[in-house]
């Protein structure tokens, strides 16, 4: 009987050793900033109280402005904010918002307009904490932006409120959860539904005017979504572009017009991303009462930081600068007067500067107490620095004001000096907030190491750990599960903190020794004998010559290859074609490496190379040409699989580093099209794509004889795959265009674009089930023969084809016990002439184990191609075609390996396993996903979801489908690389002749039935063949995890190598969540025939 429960149960335990190595890197190499909890007060004053710069009617600083309103349009580049008037043909994103340039130039005096630069990698979540709190975002909030738990910091909205401001919000419901219950009046707006250009923008205008026009507020804050959801939805060509920034320009028009002259009014872009593009937005200042000194324009800076807005406002405003404030003030908004009286000025910014300067230096004597990840000796000099600006700034401002040349430049060189102890400790924290814990990131690197290891020996010796395993897999896990457990109770015992990390890493580090210890101890000997079971790169003279553990030296050369150049950021950044090349590389190399074994063109003598597990077969003009025809269908799915790989390139998007590289064109959605006969063509090629998709599936069931039969897959394979491919068809047909074209039908479509998605996950549920209940697709017809022709039992493998290709098909049993029982019933009939007996047909038994799992993916590839762009349709399709010229030069090799029968030989090698693991990572480029944040296509979060729905999980499920479906589609399908040859011998079987792979009793059975006849062999191959692509992703988790240590202090680190490691990590828990899967249905097919066979023999035979 197949040992189903152990190998999933061993296969689950190394899935498991992988995420505890993951976590605990995790939890060390991530940036994690210990949040200081403390809060400025009006009582906190950075003077001495004999100061005579303090009044009553301030609190830090005197307030320039009683009121302001900040207007936030996210995604505002400034490219997008700034107007050239050379530019005779502006695109849509260009020259739009003319109001801002108009008032610079026609009010200097009153309006500004800066680049507004964020930290990256930033989100939303981080760009709004980093101008809300002058703190610099860390890339663990980038975890946290779909979160969005409250800022517990000290912020510009809590000191707001905590000083008697009015904070009137309207928008983007984010705002709603970071600071919830702060606000004097809230009108949030559902943010996450990227398609919605025109409900949170249409929310707010509603509103806005009226607010600002009257008394009951001191502060507005208007977040707007539809400039950000347009450029998602339709990128910044679109017209739709166009009309959101015109709006925008009437917004802020409307707004100046109703200002008063104690108003400041800030327009600022929020965006999310990691390129230079998209952490530069605008900011745009603009007051009716002067803000700027006359005659000072050309002394401003260039680029502001986001977090140098926090310090400026709370002086403007007149409110303690938050706690955690790091940033610097704009010094030019605090240059009162005019030019000619130099040393007002000079004084009112000095004394900004210095209560900024004074607010960091407590921070920093604060964190530096709490947390040692800052240099102490960067911290000294800043010390002393700070201790020379005081004295300075006493000596100046501490009695008598004085006047004269001398006086101005010492006051000069001063606001020179705070400047730059405010940005060194900017440039210090920058450094140094890489809050790294070296001994997690290295037990998180040996456990994923001792993994990868430990997959490699379950996979080259997976028939002496399937033999052992209760030693192999029992005594680890109860091992490591003590030694977890009991350093967790000596950590309680001790009165210390139970780190729930340092318990799994004892339990992940044991379990392993354990398994290492009792397979030496168990199988030593073995070791120095293991013949490995890769007979795809075994040549014929060198099985005898080479030891005994070489590896297949050539594909796992260019693996360990790949490997290695993940520590080179130039490789991440062009992955897509290196894959590409070395996936190419690999293909080519099997029919190279044929041909040098002597065993491509001619068939080889069998007496020098057939393994031991093959009776020696002579060389037969039959064998000759069954030869030939593996030999071009080798080389034909070689050319035709290195020729789909490069057509793969026209779908792949591009990185902000890849220079004037262009996106391609299948990843604009159809609604993002103004051509509308290009609009329809893709459409029809889209649809195509989707009928070719199902007639190629349908096809290949029918051609097997799984569409015979009237089992519930069956008819989910006649009805449910078109519904499926139906309804997704007419969800593009309807998300093609707007809903506002559609006129009076708005309401109809909106409708339909929520049904149909929905109707499409729900017949994929049901046809899984479906599946899962009963997944046999096999016909069984009996019938009575005259008696002097009697038959024993046979089993047709399709319908509808020649008398020879049914031969071909043709499996003279199915199992021992049935042939034995009705043998024994032909023997007690045969001396009646009159009498008839019974012959059986089987259509479909020898597709029996691939036919259901085909059927799965062919729904799931549907579900997964509808979250994305229409025309990646398309790149679907050719996934499917390079999977099967995989498929079939893995056979083709496995055959021209093994000529004859390949009965006792079931094994998958590393070769395949390796092409199967670097197309999955190819194919996740070929849909135009990228390992970037900005790179995810956010659109697919709300397919077939209302705006309104409960939590996060369901948009966060579909992203994951989304941007994950190659991991899916290849872990899911990753058992045919076990099942093809044996599929593909049918075709084999009637030209080599009957006799070359009788049995004793004249007959064998053919196709996929063969995995019956020895059940242990069965599961020890599917453990292999798990182990093996475990291992392949792994080793890549363990390359990317050893770069992301390596060079943790990088420059590119959080731009390229810690994005690379999360889309590692998450594609690897994808594919072994999801390779699991298709072992286990695997395994209840198993069972299915299983049961069938105890329903078909009468009790008696048995």
């Amino acid at each position: 009987m197949m040992k189903r429960v152990p190998v999933l149960a061993l296969l689950l335990w190394i899935c498991l050793l992988f995420y505890v190595g993951t976590w605990i890197f995790l939890s060390g190499f991530l940036l994690v900033k210990v949040e200081v909890n403390r809060n400025s007060s009006c009582k906190d004053k950075p003077f001495s109280k004999q100061d005579s710069s303090h009044t009553e009617h301030f609190c830090w600083s005197e307030p320039r402005f009683k009121r302001a309103v900040i207007l936030i349009i996210d995604a505002l580049q400034y490219d997008f904010a700034r107007f050239d008037p050379e530019i005779k043909d502006p695109r849509p994103f260009q020259n739009k918002l003319g109001v801002l340039s108009e008032v610079v130039a026609s009010r200097p005096a009153h309006a500004r307009l800066y680049p507004f630069r964020a930290d990256p990698p930033t989100t939303t979540m981080q760009r709004i904490k980093g101008f809300t709190t002058g703190s610099l975002p860390t890339f663990v909030d980038v975890c946290s932006n779909f979160g969005t738990n409250a800022i517990q910091e000290d912020n510009l909205i809590h000191q707001l409120g905590q000083n008697g401001k009015r904070v009137v919000f309207m928008g983007d419901d984010t705002w709603e959860n970071l600071f919830p219950n702060q606000f004097h009046r809230s009108l949030p707006f559902p943010s996450f539904i990227v398609k919605d250009l025109h409900t949170v923008d249409n929310g707010i205008l509603q509103h806005l005017c009226s607010t600002v026009e009257s008394s009951d507020w001191d502060v507005v804050i208007a977040h707007f979504l539809g400039v950000d959801h347009c450029g998602h939805r339709y990128s910044p060509d679109h017209h739709a572009m166009a009309d959101k920034l015109t709006q925008m320009d009437q917004v802020v028009r409307s707004v100046i017009e109703r200002l008063q002259n104690d108003t400041l009014l800030v327009v600022l872009g929020e965006h999310g991303g990691d390129s230079q593009k998209e952490t530069d937005a605008a900011l745009f200042l603009f007051s009716p009462s002067a803000l700027f000194t006359v005659g000072q324009e050309k002394a401003l800076q260039e680029v502001v930081p986001q977090i140098d807005l926090v310090p400026t406002l709370a002086q403007l405003l007149g409110i303690p600068i938050p706690y955690s404030n790091i940033g610097k003030v704009m010094v030019e908004l605090f240059a009162l007067g005019s030019p000619e009286d130099g040393s007002a000025q000079e004084r009112r910014q000095a004394e900004a500067l210095w209560i900024n300067a004074n607010q960091v230096n407590r921070y920093l004597d604060t964190y530096s107490l709490a947390n040692k990840d800052l240099s102490p000796m960067i911290l000294a000099h800043l010390k002393d620095m700070f201790l020379l600006a005081t004295t300075e700034y006493k000596t100046l401002f501490g009695g008598p004001l004085a006047g004269g040349p001398e006086h101005s430049s010492r006051v000069q060189a001063l606001i020179a000096t705070l400047q730059l102890y405010l940005n060194q400790v900017r440039e210090m924290c920058q450094a140094s907030w890489a809050r790294f814990h070296p001994l997690r990131m290295a037990v998180g690197n040996a456990v994923l190491a001792t993994a990868c290891a430990l997959c490699f020996i379950t996979s080259d010796f997976a028939d002496v750990v399937g033999a052992s395993y209760r030693r192999l897999l029992w005594i680890p896990v109860v091992s490591g599960t003590v030694a977890g457990g009991g350093f967790a109770l000596w950590q309680f015992s001790t009165g210390s903190e139970v780190e729930v990390l340092s318990s799994l890493g004892m339990a992940a580090l044991v379990s392993q020794l354990s398994f290492f210890w009792n397979f030496c101890r168990r199988k030593a000997t073995r070791v120095f004998v293991h013949q490995p079971s890769d007979l795809l790169n075994a040549t014929a003279d060198a099985a005898q010559q080479r030891p005994a553990l070489t590896w297949p030296s050539i594909p796992l050369t260019i693996f360990f290859l790949r490997c290695a150049s993940l520590f080179s950021d130039s490789y991440v950044v062009v992955e897509g074609r290196v894959v590409t090349f070395l996936l190419s590389t690999l293909a080519i190399y099997i029919p190279v490496q044929m041909n040098w074994a002597g065993r491509l063109l001619l068939p080889f003598e069998a007496q020098k190379s057939a393994p031991p597990c093959l009776p020696l077969q002579p060389s037969t003009p039959a064998a000759s040409s069954s030869y030939k025809k593996e030999s071009l269908t080798l080389l034909g799915c070689t050319g035709f699989l290195v020729a789909s790989l490069y057509s793969s390139h026209f779908f792949h998007g591009c990185r902000d580093e890849q220079g004037n590289c262009k996106p391609s064109a299948f990843l604009t959605p159809l609604s993002g099209l103004r051509d509308i006969q290009l609009r329809n063509f893709r459409y029809l090629l889209s649809v195509s794509s989707v009928v070719a998709w199902v007639c190629l599936v349908r096809r290949w069931m029918r051609h097997y004889g799984n569409m015979n039969s009237k089992s519930p897959a069956v008819l989910v394979a006649r009805c449910g795959l078109p519904l499926v491919a139906t309804f997704v068809s007419l969800y593009w047909a309807m998300s093609s265009a707007p809903a506002e074209d559609f006129g009076n039908l708005q309401e109809v479509v909106r409708l339909a674009l929520l049904v149909f998605p929905r109707a499409v996950y729900v017949l994929f549920g049901l046809g899984v089930a479906v599946v899962c209940w009963d997944p046999l697709t096999v016909f069984l017809k009996s019938r009575k023969e005259p008696a002097p022709s009697l038959l024993p039992p046979t089993y047709r493998a399709s319908t509808g084809v020649s008398l020879q290709a049914e031969l071909q098909h043709l499996i003279p049993h199915i199992y021992q016990r049935m042939r034995k029982s009705l043998r024994a019933g032909e023997r007690e009939g045969a001396g009646r002439e009159d009498d008839g007996q019974p012959t059986m047909e089987a259509y479909g038994l020898g597709t029996v184990y691939s036919a259901p799992l085909l059927l799965v993916l062919a729904l799931l590839g549907l579900v997964l191609a509808m979250l994305h762009p229409e025309g990646l349709m398309l790149s679907f399709v050719l996934l499917l075609l390079q999977a099967c010229a995989i498929l079939h030069m893995h056979s083709a090799a496995t055959s021209l390996s093994t000529p004859g029968s390949r009965a006792g030989c079931v094994s998958v090698s590393w070769a395949a396993v390796l092409m199967w693991g670097l197309a999955a990572t190819q194919f996740f480029y070929s849909t135009g996903h990228l390992p970037t944040f900005p790179s995810i296509q956010w659109n697919s979060a709300f397919v077939g979801l209302s705006e309104v729905h409960a939590g996060h999980l369901a948009p966060a499920l579909l992203v994951t489908l989304n941007t994950f479906s190659s991991q899916i589609l290849f872990a899911v399908s990753c058992p045919l690389l076990l099942l093809w040859p044996l599929v593909c011998e049918s075709t084999k079987a009637g030209k080599r002749g009957r006799r070359a792979g009788e049995g004793e009793d004249g007959e064998e059975a053919v196709m996929e039935m063969k995995l019956r006849e020895d059940p242990d062999r069965f599961s020890t191959a599917l453990l292999q063949l798990g182990a093996r692509y475990l291992f392949i992703h792994g080793a890549q988790l363990l390359a990317s995890v050893c770069s992301a240590t390596i060079l943790r202090r990088h420059l590119m680190v959080w731009k390229i190598f810690a994005p690379k490691f999360i889309f590692e990590a998450s594609g690897f828990a994808v594919t072994s969540v999801c390779l699991l899967l298709g072992l286990a249905l695997v395994m209840r097919v198993d069972s299915a025939v299983s049961d069938w066979f105890k329903r078909l023999i009468p009790a008696h035979s048995r």
